[in-house]
């Protein structure tokens, strides 16, 4: 009940900040819930990510020094957010959005590279895909890297690819991880692609 509260504020709240959202090819969300993987540019750009896949509703990782404050911690635990220890993770980085996913309410966000400033994939979201079942679907953001620059009203641009399953039977072996891997690269690209060909990200 609380997301489904908080997810029109949260539109409105941008739309008075940026009025600019664009979400391009939401005809490609599979039905059912699926795995969202994007490279990560933005802190806001998950937020944006699950405005544009409304009704649909997303669990996400955050980091557990979020849950500390109890204000920030009622917030997140009420919208689907669970902590993850970033120096220590536990089974429950796995475990978690396995199961939430397996229950078929709620879709998953996820990041790869685990932070703004990387470009090293890691192999949880694959770990997840497999366990769960459910279809990754390629997603990138394309617009400001600031809130200097989400308030001067650049446009903010979404585009979701096609999914990509990974059968139960694969084996996640270097070799694999390195193909799928490829395949979440290739899609990025094209997707940055399609919204624009000279768009090059550049970590701020």
């Amino acid at each position: 009940m609380f997301y489904k509260i908080i997810c029109p504020i949260v539109r409105f709240i941008v739309w008075v900040l940026n009025g600019h959202l664009h979400i391009h090819h939401k005809d490609r969300l599979p039905k059912g819930n699926y795995i969202l993987v994007a490279p990560h540019r933005t802190w806001w750009e998950p937020l944006l990510f699950a405005l544009g896949a409304s009704p649909m509703e997303f669990m996400f990782m955050a980091k557990i020094e979020l849950f500390k404050n109890p204000v920030l911690r009622f917030i997140l635990n009420h919208a689907h957010a669970f902590p993850v220890d970033r120096k220590n993770p536990g089974p429950s980085v796995l475990k978690v959005p396995v199961k939430g996913l397996k229950k078929g309410k709620l879709s998953l966000i996820i990041f790869p590279s685990g932070t703004r400033h990387s470009a090293k994939l890691k192999g949880g979201a694959l770990v997840i895909a497999k366990m769960s079942q459910k279809p990754m679907v390629p997603v990138v953001y394309q617009g400001p890297l600031s809130f200097k620059g989400l308030l001067k009203r650049q446009p903010l641009k979404v585009n979701y690819g096609n999914p990509i399953s990974i059968d139960r039977k694969t084996k996640l072996t270097h070799e694999n991880e390195a193909i799928i891997y490829q395949q979440l690269e290739d899609a990025w690209n094209n997707l940055d692609q399609e919204l624009d060909p000279n768009f090059h990200y550049i970590a701020k």
